[in-house]
């Protein structure tokens, strides 16, 4: 029996109708969705504004019975007024274990024998972000304890509920996740988040609990809010040794903002949909994807950059941020 033509141009031919019959199926699989929406418990950290608040609204809308996790009674009050009675807040503090103890008996008084369908771990904070001999010890840490133990910790404890609903996590990580940009916590709780994740997917798929990752790209949200990022550069400058700062040069501060502003403008967007999106399919498909790119530069630049050379994503990280005048 002959399998494979000699002939070049049929051989083209016969992998190119694999391809289509393969994106066929995938694209058929991708747009099947669950039933029972109406059911069917979500959790979401970090509503107070941004990704969180937006998914939110957005899942109630969709028929979802959302518990929207506030870090601030303010956050919460808004959410409420914005979205319908269906839709409940709790305040949580990430790394809070008390919190997160109290967030719990909440979730399981509402959702009683069904369990929890999703948990969205979304909640997360940027600042300090900058050179890492900036940086302290508890910079790290601080940043870590929310967007990474703070992830693990809220999954701990709700998995049960989810195990008893077979149900989804959607963890909420970054391209920053797959290439390391800035100093600071940041890039480090996010590449925390990833292997979190996949190693949390393997343990589960035998209890028919789904992990997904989301990989934004730059959006406009509190954790890219210039303002505050620069504000912290400011005071870290301020407060560096005298030799530290002649390393950088007088002018390097103003050429890192300068440039940062720069890469903020032509990248970031304000579109929030395209991640919340993401986390509505990984909720409502029947096969969730693994990971999800939500943003162009994530797709087109990050994702593609991480996979080339280090020596060539040096390259291009170093044309983004200004030097330092003692190299």
């Amino acid at each position: 029996m002959v399998f494979f033509s000699a002939d070049p141009l049929c051989c083209w031919v016969s992998l190119a109708a694999v391809a289509l019959v393969a994106a066929v199926v995938w694209f058929y699989r991708d747009s099947r969705h669950i039933t029972g929406i109406r059911e069917k418990y979500v959790l979401v950290t970090g509503c107070d504004s941004g990704f969180g608040n937006l998914a939110a609204r957005q899942l109630d809308r969709r028929g979802f019975h959302v518990i929207a996790a506030c870090l601030t009674e303010p956050g919460a009050s808004r959410l409420r007024a914005a979205a319908s009675p269906r839709l409940k807040t709790l305040l949580l503090n990430v790394t809070d274990s008390a919190s997160i103890k109290s967030a719990l008996e909440r979730v399981r008084s509402e959702t009683g024998e069904r369990g929890l369908w999703g948990l969205v771990n979304n909640a997360g904070i940027s600042v300090p972000i900058g050179p890492t001999d900036w940086m302290q010890l508890e910079d790290f840490t601080k940043v870590l304890d929310v967007n990474l133990m703070g992830v693990i910790e809220v999954t701990l404890n709700f998995l049960p509920l989810l195990k008893k609903a077979r149900g989804r996590v959607v963890n909420v990580a970054s391209i920053l996740g797959r290439l390391s940009l800035i100093g600071g916590g940041y890039c480090l709780s996010k590449w925390g988040v990833e292997a979190f994740s996949d190693s949390l997917r393997r343990d589960m798929m035998h209890f028919g609990v789904k992990v997904s990752i989301i990989e934004p790209g730059f959006f406009k949200t509190q954790v890219t809010d210039l303002s505050l990022i620069e504000d912290d550069l400011k005071k870290r400058w301020n407060n560096l040794p005298a030799e530290v700062r002649r390393a950088y040069g007088d002018s390097y501060l103003q050429d890192y903002m300068k440039s940062q502003a720069f890469s903020m403008k032509i990248l970031a967007s304000s579109d929030l949909s395209k991640v919340t999106s993401c986390m509505q399919h990984a909720l409502s498909a029947r096969s969730p994807r693994t990971r999800y790119a939500a943003g162009w530069d994530a797709k087109f630049l990050w994702i593609p950059l991480s996979y080339l050379p280090t020596c060539i994503a040096d390259v291009f990280m170093n044309l983004l941020l200004p030097s330092p005048k003692e190299t």
